[in-house]
């Protein structure tokens, strides 16, 4: 197995990858370095240019460092609520005393000014009366007390339930990580131990399968290929059910997974490829699955990352993204393009038609064009920009 390289905790498997990471690993620490970490409003500002890919991280540690500014900020904010409460207590049980103090100050006053019109001294009742005050203040404080550190109690376990759940979603993470490598490495294994190609369905209609996907056909024969964008975190399997909701939830495994699975739209054919694969996945806050899609928003992002590999199990296949664009789910009374409705074209004319709303909707222009009989490939995820929102970039087959 090949040595990794190390870099903030996460480990990389080839040089540039390790190169890309010490990179991003320096812009994080100039970003530290300029900026107040105890300052909430600074690290949200920080959190939002993350998420708005304002610098540009060419790693996962991008993701990572937008996990440690998110963390740090609900500490923040928790600690300033805490802060703020405590403030507050304090100035009611105050102007609760000044109030009682200005009161009783006013019947003092009245009492020595009857006392005076009668000639006596103020009565004897006085000094009880402010102990009786100053009892008051005391149990106001207490309770006060009582309160705080009732609060204090709730926001502790607040934040144990909020660390316990951290704890268990970057757990959960990395062990996603770690079984998508595992798979990865049984891919890498299978090429390694023979270049022989095999056949392993009784359908003789069907080509055989590739060797380097034998080991994970048969611990899952619902796998239909193997999807990965160089320098990205996408580097899954796909998957392919009769209906397209069992990936939704479920991992390779066939185990829940609230990530799901990359998987190929149902009435598209591996064996024998339709004019427009399509495959989903969802668009996960971690970066997951196709969480990091929409960095080709970015036509600086596309030019770095201008081909997609798929290889279904039968045919390995390389891809040039073709048009990138939003789009969403409509209902079946609007007449318009529906992207996800294309799988084949029934004639050139029908073809050209669907490039050209495509063309259209597209948010920049690669510059690379398809014809009737080219192969595409559409990658498919949720879109928060507007209700039932879509985010699809296509691709065309080069070899």
């Amino acid at each position: 197995m090949q040595q990794g390289f190390e870099v903030y905790g996460r480990t990389f498997r080839s040089p540039s990858d390790y190169s890309a990471a010490k990179r991003d690993l320096d812009r994080i620490n100039r970003i530290k370095e300029k900026s107040d970490l105890t300052n909430p409003s600074q690290v949200a500002e920080i959190r939002h240019n993350i998420e708005d890919d304002r610098y540009h991280f060419e790693t996962l540690l991008g993701d990572d460092f937008l996990d440690e500014m998110s963390e740090l900020l609900e500490t923040l904010k928790r600690e300033q609520l805490i802060e703020q409460e405590q403030n507050k207590g304090n100035k009611n049980i105050i102007s609760k005393n000044r109030k009682k103090t200005s009161k009783n100050e006013k019947k003092d006053s009245r009492r020595e000014q009857k006392a005076q019109k009668q000639n006596t001294a103020v009565p004897a009742e006085l000094e009880d009366y402010d102990e009786a005050m100053k009892q008051e203040i005391l149990r106001q404080l207490k309770k006060q007390e009582k309160r705080h550190h009732l609060m204090i109690a709730g926001l502790a376990i607040l934040a144990a339930v909020s660390i316990g759940y951290l704890g268990f979603y970057y757990f959960y993470y990395e062990k996603n990580n770690m079984d998508y490598d595992n798979l990865a490495q049984l891919k890498d294994d299978s090429i390694q131990s023979t270049g022989v190609t095999v056949h392993l369905t009784d359908e003789k209609d069907k080509p055989p399968i590739l060797q380097k996907y034998k080991t994970l056909y048969e611990k899952n024969k619902k796998l239909i290929g193997w999807l990965k964008i160089d320098d990205t975190n996408i580097d899954y399997p796909v998957m392919q059910t009769v209906n397209n909701e069992y990936y939704l939830d479920h991992n390779y495994n066939q185990e829940y997974d609230k990530n799901g699975s990359l998987f190929l739209d149902k009435d598209c054919d591996a064996a024998f490829p339709n004019d427009n694969m399509i495959i989903y996945g969802h668009h996960m806050k971690s970066g997951n699955m196709f969480g990091n899609l929409n960095y080709y928003s970015k036509e600086s992002y596309y030019k770095s990352h201008p081909q997609i590999q798929f290889d279904t199990i039968y045919e390995e296949g390389l891809y040039d993204v073709m048009y990138v664009f939003r789009s969403r789910i409509y209902s079946e009374e609007e007449i318009v393009f529906k992207y996800y409705q294309f799988l084949d074209a029934t004639s050139a004319d029908e073809f050209a038609s669907y490039m050209d709303e495509m063309a259209n909707l597209s948010l920049y222009d690669t510059g690379v064009r398809a014809g009737y009989g080219d192969q595409l490939l559409t990658l498919s995820t949720c879109d928060s920009s507007e209700e039932e929102g879509r985010f699809v970039v296509v691709a065309k087959k080069v070899k």
